[in-house]
Parts: C-alpha cells; structure tokens; sequence
C-alpha cells in the first residue's frame, strides 16, 4: 500500500484533499494571490491552497483596510487567479457587506463567487452569527472556510489590529464558535492571531483543518499574504511573518539598473534591436 501523502501526488487538491491531509497529519500550504502571474508561479511551485483574499484591498489597492473591496473588485481577482491555477484549490473571500445583510444575499454572493469567478470554496468571517448563513451556502453546495481571531472586516468594531481571544471569556467564545461553523458545514477554518495555546485547542477540538495566521505552530496549515512572504511590503512587519525573500530590494535595484542603461544609451544594445 502506497504511504504517499495527499499533496505529493499531483492530482488536483479539492475540499475533501484539504480535510483528508489533517487525517493525515499532513500540513496543508496556503498563500495569497490577485493576479494571474503570481498565481501560476506558486501553484507551479506545488502550493495546496490559493486564497485570493480581500487583503487585495491593501496590497493591490492601497487601501487601509479590507472594508472597501467590492464583489466585482473581488470576482475579477478571483477569475484572473483562476486562470492561472492547475492544482491548488483557490478559495476566495466574501467582501465585507456581502453576505452579512440576509441569507439570501449571502447565498447570491457566493454562488456569483463561483459561477462568475470560477472559485472552488468561499470564506467568510464570523462565528455563531453568520452560521445559519454557513448552513444555508454549503446546503447550496457550495463550500465554505470560516474565520475566527482577528477578522479585518471588522477592524472598526475592534479598533485594534492586536491579538484577539487572550482573555478567558473571549477564548471561550472562539472555541465555541469553531464548533459551530463545523456543525454548519464549514470544511476548514483560518484562525488568525490568536494565542498558540488556543489555536491548539481548537484545532484539536473540530474534525476539520484549521489554518493558521498568527496563531502559532500547532494548526493543521499556514497561511500568509504573498507579498508580505516575498519581501515586496517592507512596511508590514508583525511577529509572526517570516519573509523568505526581499524583492523589493531586488526591483528596486533591477529598476535603477534599467534607468542607468537608458541615461547613458546601452539599452538597446547591437542584439536588442531589429534590423
């Protein structure tokens, strides 16, 4: 019998590929990605999930916070994502307002996710309050990531960007809340900067993967925002981001180098032109 792991295999990775890696005890890799280039490079690099999330607000549109990112901003980002992909599951994220007035909406916005954008699941922020939504999407047949920590939607309401859940009582509630989206129907849940101990909790509390961002080494996978991961944002630096490269150095060096050549007249070169 063959003891290879879901994710070596090159076979297209879905929900259930996701769910049967924790069974596994296998880590699951989780970048963010907007565009279609990026996309192809660490879908090619073997990456298991693609989140084309509304951090898209901040990276691509220089906004402060995810709050304005509209679902067409989010549908275009997700089809051009979606191009570019052959194996990773690509999951996209609800924009803020999308699904938190009705369920019917909720529902609308999610199956536009998928027939328009061409997403594989959705993502949602919040616990027991939107789970009767969670229930209602994944009835629909559409698969649905919770949300749980720090949720950027409402960074209004929490007027913080700090670690979220450090107190008893709201740790309790985090917990409870993860239980609930299982029971919804949700097939993984991104807990994001939370204490370790409480993200090891809950992860060994639900059946489904948790992903983790911020939130320590004990969940099912990692996620982190591409452009912080390769160095392009030199700007944001929180505990638990590890850059494993500086492109912004390396462009903005590549850059200079370009302008050089064009001041002085090397570039074009005698093989650089037509003749």
């Amino acid at each position: 019998m063959s003891t290879e792991l879901p994710s070596q295999k090159r076979d297209k990775v879905t929900t259930q590929t996701v769910v049967d890696m924790k069974r596994h005890g296998e880590k699951i890799s989780m970048l963010t990605a907007y565009d279609f280039t990026m996309a192809g490079i660490i879908d090619g690099a073997g990456v298991d999930v693609i989140l084309v999330g509304d951090s898209a607000s901040n990276v691509m549109a220089g906004h402060e916070t995810t709050v304005p990112m509209t679902m067409d901003q989010m549908i275009y980002h997700t089809q051009c994502v979606v191009r570019g992909v052959d194996r990773a599951l690509v999951i996209a994220d609800l924009p803020f307002m999308s699904y938190q007035v009705t369920t019917k909406e909720a529902l609308k916005s999610a199956g536009r996710m998928m027939k328009e954008a061409g997403a594989h699941a959705v993502k949602m922020e919040g616990g027991d309050p939107i789970s009767n939504t969670v229930k209602r999407i994944v009835e629909a047949g559409i698969p649905v990531m919770g949300h749980l920590g720090l949720t950027p939607q409402s960074i209004y309401q929490f007027g913080t960007y700090k670690v979220r859940a450090k107190e008893e009582q709201e740790a309790d509630q985090l917990l409870k809340d993860a239980k609930i989206l299982e029971e919804a129907g949700v097939f993984s849940i991104v807990l994001e900067k939370i204490p370790s101990s409480l993200a090891k909790r809950v992860t060994e509390s639900v059946s489904v993967p948790t992903i983790g961002i911020g939130a320590g080494p004990h969940c099912d996978g990692q996620v982190l925002v591409l452009h912080d991961m390769l160095g392009l944002n030199k700007d944001f630096s929180p505990r638990f981001l590890r850059r494993y490269a500086d492109l912004h150095s390396e462009m903005d060096n590549a850059v200079k180098e370009y302008i050089d050549d064009v001041k002085s007249g090397d570039f074009p070169n005698e093989e650089e032109q037509y003749k």
